[in-house]
């Protein structure tokens, strides 16, 4: 299995798009056959799923991203964990231990809006102000 971690001078970065580099990394047998760093290709929409699908990772693992950005993964059949932070090798460690567990999108600005699933911001917010579906029992 073949992952990519957004990176930041060796740790987790908290936003995939922004991140100077990724990791990839080649695991089989709980052991990391390989590993190495590559600069990001630049963030135009899209590209990023491309340049990891290009080197045959199939999970992301990053801080947060939005919704268009994970869809785009997981039209290459990429798994996203975001959520994720803390030093790169800390990270490994997990995965072959099986303990890595991701969360919530670190990157999302959007706290404080109601409870549960209202708080799960999203670029659809910023562009469909509008669009919210309230309930009003008469």
């Amino acid at each position: 299995m073949k992952i990519a971690i957004s990176t930041d001078s060796g740790n987790v970065c908290p936003h995939f798009g922004r991140a100077p580099e990724f990791t990839f990394v080649t695991i089989e047998n709980n052991e990391v056959l390989e590993k190495i760093v590559l600069p990001n290709p630049g963030h135009s929409v899209g590209s990023i799923p491309q340049f990891v699908n290009n080197h045959g990772a199939k999970c992301m693992i990053t801080g947060g991203m939005g919704h268009r950005a994970k869809d785009f993964f997981n039209q290459y059949g990429i798994d996203v964990i975001i959520g994720v932070t803390g030093k790169i090798d800390d990270v490994i460690n997990k995965i072959l231990d099986g303990t890595l567990e991701g969360g919530e999108s670190i990157c999302s600005p959007g706290g404080g809006k109601g409870y549960g699933v209202e708080k799960i911001h999203t670029e659809a917010d910023d562009n469909n102000k509008h669009d919210h579906h309230h309930f009003h029992s008469d």
